[in-house]
């Protein structure tokens, strides 16, 4: 037994990178199959949600809501292309909904963090480490959803790209992360048909993952980690902002690239504003999947869509990064008070993202 235990201390860095690299795919899998259990729940209702609206203001609404449900905004993004490329939906009541989807899709990783509640420092942390994605994108649809309702300026810019790049034909870019996690997902969805059970077994793994990754992450923060996050990955903020870009290309997931900041967070080898640009580099990546799918079609109207919502970040970073100040506080100070008041994160997830929707869909409908 002593030999084991001196084994493992002299070789303590490979065995929590081996036990990182084994818990960061467990995390990967339990959000593929609580995506998977949450269609199951509502793709249905989203699509006929998205496919009946005529305001700009219940599509908002119906764009986070839907993508709470499905805990994706490529899925609510790519629904949208396709019902405005088979002439369902228009334009107009389209980019609403992709804005609604971006708020919509930073559920996944403030739900990541609650995982950390029992800890208060990690969980202070990990907390404003989620919702500085949403604070960022509640800010930038308050500042241009007025601007688009009364100018159209997105759908005229994006009806400009859309033209030039119509004839040019798509890519299908292959997700490694996919392609690890889906087809598991896909076998436990054919044995287990109860969306409840799938679920639970999701939440089970995303929690039992998040806790091994954090203690992990701690011992490597020890060993000098800490300091190749610092001085590489995360050095300046366009650098932390590429990371997030490239790395969400990659998977295709903005909910993934930014609950992978989660747990780093709570280690302590992030802090707030190292991960402030990291989550609007995940915002642009998280566009390349709709524009590919709508350049496939060659519907001029999908095209347009799908830039909108890549132009709808762009002005957000443009509008916020140089007042990043703001979000940045917000996010730590609501953080804060969280950690003391610990059923304040579940309100807020619960109000936010599924109540004031609802409310709000049924009063303007």
């Amino acid at each position: 037994m002593e030999a084991l235990k001196n084994f493992y201390n002299r070789h303590i860095v490979l065995f929590n990178l081996l036990l990182l690299v084994a818990s960061l795919y467990l995390f990967l899998f339990s959000l593929e199959l609580m995506g998977t259990s949450l269609k199951m729940f509502g793709k249905g209702m989203a699509e006929t949600l998205i496919s009946t609206t005529t305001n700009p203001l219940v599509g908002l609404f119906i764009g986070i809501l839907a993508t709470s449900i499905m805990q994706s905004s490529s899925s609510t993004t790519a629904i949208v292309v396709g019902l405005v490329a088979g002439g369902v939906l228009n334009v107009a009541n389209a980019i609403p909904i992709i804005m609604g989807a971006n708020i919509g899709t930073s559920v996944t990783n403030t739900l990541a963090s609650l995982t950390q509640i029992k800890r208060s420092v990690e969980f202070q942390r990990s907390f404003s480490a989620a919702i500085i994605h949403d604070f960022f994108n509640l800010l930038a649809v308050l500042v241009l959803f007025p601007l688009q309702y009364y100018t159209n300026y997105l759908g005229k810019a994006a009806t400009y790209l859309g033209e030039q790049f119509q004839g040019i034909g798509g890519l299908q870019l292959l997700s490694p992360v996919k392609a690890l996690t889906k087809p598991p997902a896909a076998v436990l969805k054919e044995l287990i048909h109860q969306p409840w059970i799938l679920l639970g077994l999701a939440l089970f793994l995303l929690l039992f993952s998040l806790t091994r990754m954090v203690k992990a992450l701690k011992v490597l923060v020890v060993t000098k980690a800490e300091a190749w996050f610092d001085r590489i990955l995360f050095k300046t903020a366009v650098r932390a902002f590429l990371v997030g870009l490239v790395l969400t290309t990659m998977v295709q997931s903005s909910s993934i690239t930014t609950s992978l900041a989660v747990p780093m967070a709570g280690a302590g080898l992030l802090t707030l504003v190292q991960i402030f640009p990291y989550t609007l580099g995940a915002n642009i990546g998280t566009t390349v999947t709709a524009i590919l799918a709508a350049l496939v079609t060659g519907n001029l109207s999908a095209i347009i869509v799908a830039f909108s919502h890549l132009l709808f970040n762009i002005s957000g970073i443009v509008v916020w990064w140089p007042f990043k100040i703001v979000p940045i506080t917000l996010a730590r100070k609501f953080a804060k008070y969280a950690t003391r008041h610990k059923l304040i994160p579940i309100l807020y997830i619960a109000v936010v993202f599924f109540l004031i929707p609802i409310v709000l869909i049924y009063i303007s409908r």
